[in-house]
């Protein structure tokens, strides 16, 4: 059995041998995924024969699919993505005396792996007496390079007094487990999706069947002496020898496939693992200078937070000109799409911590503008209608009303072109891709939008971002992203201002969207979660609850448009009427709970979204990171408690700390200066490199290069939460600093 062990600041240790049977396997192999956006390596055993799901993913490598009605509808997408697994060069098998090293058998005196978030490495050490009593020690290294795209590499050394055999592959088409069917968001498997192309002693190349993408991967060993034998799915190195073996493996993709990807490879290994560790410790540390968040009090947080921040930087930082799919790279899940989170999440964070992987993203969605067209002209609107899931662009989501009907994704892209150009002052995107986006996007809305007879306008018929509640008009969230769309893309400004935000007088708290305060309440007793496994849509989506923050989220992304008092009162109802059958959820009610003055409710929604995937294995079954959760802990601690605000392009602060933290410091990026800000329990500083102009507390503050700014911070005394059908467990923190849910 293994465990992940308890919380260090910059290291995520697992202790034990992870178990096929309870699940520890799958969660981590995502876990321990190594990315850099481009290329994947599922943090799989490098044994093939021990269980789980084998992940080599190169971003938008997918294979085309079917999609099946029971009847056929217009506009119904025909067909669909999904990532495949790419060939494995992770795939080595150990000899003792002739007795293959396997975790099941003989005796497992030490096992551990520990992911090194400052160095971008995991390691892999083994202490293990074969059956026939032989004590073997084993030490794995592995990388994915942040500073060479197409690269991998591997160390692996062996010792013990026998006779040691290696077999280092790489492979096509490995076997894969069989999808879940307990679960109807499990992503597709797709045996066999390749077919050959060429091979030769160092290299392979294969396409998909379908989707006609090619890919090459080439791969050599250095550091001892080897012999190979290929085929045309399998390059097999050999090496034998008594006592030790020592080696280093290379590895280099590309798609499409071409003579690159040997030279890319050859120079790694002419450098060697040590240098290509070198140039991932360096790279990541100019990373940390701009991105890390210090928390003092809470151990567990703090790890997780910079966990999160790795496995964001993971998926982001060379995903261009690919997409940032939900999963990262880190797993198969939702079949490799990207969604409407990737804006509202990881861009948020990525403008603020490494903003050159923002550019390249929302340039991926202009590249794709083509498609985008296409699937508004099918649905009989203007502009624009981006798709809600996507690899290569075209809608792949078969129908479903909160799929189809979700139009806030127009909005989610362009509230992050202008959060980007905000932060960055990035003119040369606007004038390449941000201001197409903004027009194509805003142009939808003037073909759903109509206005009533008292010159209302309304948008009906749409999903917002909570997705039990779908086809309603007025969807708040939507209404009010759409008139800042409007207003920024220079169009229809009457429109903009005259577009309906639903308020229930009787109630004194604003809609989720319009009538929604009048639907049959929820019974919450007796349910098991998420409800959409137990309840049909058809039940949900006609009463009072709520799977996600929506109205809340708009609260935050759009604070100009209400009063404290609203917040406050809209914050209590929907609370009461919010399941989190999402984990979207948590980081956004943490925002507004803190800002609010729920404190400990929100440090519990905190320490929700940043331990889903580390401590609680997540709601998926292993099949990769929640990437915008990961992103999600940044948001709940900087915009929560450090109080971060971006509406309308200003920076603005409003700290406070909860009961349970000592100290919060934070850095981000702001047009191109550095800034640190350090929140303790009665004060807040403020530095930074470069001059800067924002608000605390409301007051405008300008900062000048090297200046540091102290101001007093009013205590603040934790409000009771107001009630909730199924509230966040509490985050305790033990004696010994250990947090603890």
């Amino acid at each position: 059995m293994s465990e992940i062990a308890p919380a260090e600041p910059w290291l995520v240790r697992e202790v034990g041998t992870p178990d096929e049977q309870d699940g520890a396997l799958l969660q981590g192999e995502s876990i321990f995924a190594l990315a850099n956006g481009h290329v994947g390596l599922r943090g799989n055993l490098e044994e093939p024969h021990l269980g789980g799901m084998p992940g080599t993913f190169l971003n938008s490598l997918f294979e085309e699919r079917d999609l099946h009605y029971p009847e056929e509808g217009y506009g119904f997408p025909e067909r669909t993505q999904t990532i495949v697994n790419g060939p494995n060069g992770k795939r080595i098998s150990l000899f003792v005396d002739g007795e293959r090293f396997d975790l099941r058998t003989g005796e497992v005196r030490r096992h551990e792996r520990v992911l090194d978030l400052r160095a971008g490495t995991l390691t892999r050490e083994v202490e293990w007496v074969s059956p026939g009593g032989v004590a073997v020690s084993l030490r794995t290294e592995r990388l994915v390079s942040f500073v060479r795209p197409s690269v991998a590499a591997l160390r692996y050394s062996v010792r013990a007094e026998a006779e040691l055999r290696v077999e280092s592959d790489l492979v096509v088409d490995e076997d894969l487990p069989s999808p879940r069917e307990d679960d109807p968001r499990a992503s597709a498997v797709l045996s066999d999706p390749f077919e050959p192309v060429a091979h030769d002693d160092d290299k392979l190349v294969c396409r998909t069947r379908r989707s006609q993408l090619s890919v090459a991967a080439a791969v050599t060993h250095t550091g001892a002496d080897g012999n190979v034998s290929s085929a045309p799915e399998l390059i097999r190195w050999t090496a034998t020898g008594r006592g030790e073996i020592t080696f280093e493996k290379f590895l280099s993709y590309h798609w499409p496939a071409d003579d690159q990807v040997v030279a890319d490879r050859d120079a790694a290994a002419r450098d060697g693992f040590d240098t290509l560790a070198a140039e991932q410790r360096a790279y990541l540390d100019d990373f940390w200078a701009g991105a890390d968040v210090e928390v003092d009090g809470d151990p567990d947080i703090q790890q997780a937070v910079r966990f999160g921040l790795f496995h964001v930087l993971q998926a982001g930082a060379q995903a261009g000109p690919h997409p940032i799919p939900a999963k990262g790279l880190t797993g198969n899940g939702y079949d490799g799409h990207t969604l409407w989170d990737t804006e509202a999440y990881v861009l948020r964070t990525l403008t603020y911590i490494h903003p050159g992987c923002v550019g390249p993203a929302l340039k991926w969605r202009h590249n794709t503008l083509g498609h985008a067209r296409d699937r508004a002209r099918e649905l009989g609107l203007d502009g624009a209608a981006f798709p809600w899931r996507t690899i290569g662009g075209p809608e792949c989501s078969g129908y479903w009303p909160a799929g189809t009907a979700a139009l806030h994704v127009n909005a989610d892209i362009a509230d992050a072109v202008l959060r980007y150009h905000a932060a960055t002052g990035d003119d040369e995107f606007m004038r390449e891709a941000g201001q197409e986006l903004l027009t194509e996007t805003a142009k939808l809305w003037t073909s759903v939008a109509y206005f009533d007879d008292q010159g209302v306008a309304h948008i009906a018929g749409v999903t917002g971002p909570d997705e039990y509640t779908a086809l309603m008009d007025d969807n708040i969230y939507t209404n009010l992203m759409a008139q800042q769309n409007l207003r920024a893309a220079g169009i229809e400004p009457r429109l903009a201002d005259c577009l309906s935000i639903p308020y229930a007088e009787g109630r004194e708290v604003h809609e989720q969207a319009a009538g929604f305060t009048r639907l049959p309440e929820w019974d919450f007793t007796d349910h098991d979660y998420p409800l959409m496994l137990s309840h049909h849509y058809l039940n949900l989506y006609r009463k009072q609850v709520v799977k996600q923050a929506d109205l809340v989220l708009a609260m935050m992304v759009r604070p100009d448009a209400f009063t404290l008092d609203e917040k406050r009162r809209n914050f209590a109802y929907y609370e009461a009427r919010t399941v989190r059958d999402s984990s979207l959820s948590a980081p956004i009610q943490a925002v507004l709970a803190a800002e609010l003055g729920h404190l400990r409710l929100a440090h519990d929604y905190l320490a929700e979204a940043a331990l889903l995937d580390l401590r609680g294995g997540g709601e998926s079954g292993g099949d990769g990171l929640h990437i915008a959760a990961c992103a999600g802990a940044w948001i709940a601690l900087v915009m929560g408690f450090g109080g971060l605000r971006d509406n309308g392009g200003e920076l603005a602060f409003g700290p406070r700390l909860p009961p349970g933290l000592k100290r919060l410091a934070f850095h981000l990026h702001w047009r191109g200066a550095s800034m640190c800000v350090t929140v303790t329990r009665d004060s807040v500083t403020y530095t930074t490199d470069g001059d800067v102009t924002f608000r605390h507390e409301g007051k405008e503050i300008q900062l000048i290069a090297g200046e540091e700014r102290t101001f007093p911070v009013d205590p603040m005394e934790d409000i009771p939460a107001p009630p909730s059908p199924r509230p966040p467990r509490r985050h305790t923190i033990s004696a010994e600093g250990r947090g603890e849910q």
